[in-house]
């Protein structure tokens, strides 16, 4: 994917959020409440989320992670779909190693 959609991607994502046209998956619920994360937190995130990978293939549709900051700095991982008229969030985290060694960079394996 160009440089060129990924921003694109990101300013609707931003655009969709500010103005809420999201739904909440159940899934994305169970995350939220495990992680005690608000859907104000998801609303900020999803202000500043940068494309880390893109799913073009996933079940419910073009769907990509993304990495976003809460006003107080928290990132949070999101994966939501980039070409339904809702942003549709499948499941929010916040990145935590093992897995992600920062919360734009995967853990390297040996």
């Amino acid at each position: 994917m160009e440089a060129d959609e990924f921003r694109f991607i990101q300013r609707r994502i931003a655009q969709l959020a500010a103005r809420q046209e999201l739904r909440v998956t159940q899934h994305a619920q169970q995350e939220m409440a495990e992680e005690d994360i608000l859907l104000g937190d998801v609303l900020e995130a999803l202000q500043t989320a940068q494309v880390l990978e893109h799913y073009p293939e996933h079940r419910r549709g073009p769907c990509c992670l993304v990495c976003g900051y809460t006003l107080a700095r928290r990132p949070l991982h999101l994966v939501c779909t980039t070409e339904q008229p809702l942003l549709i969030l499948i499941t929010v985290y916040e990145p935590r190693p093992p897995k992600w060694e920062t919360p734009t960079q995967r853990e390297r394996k040996p």
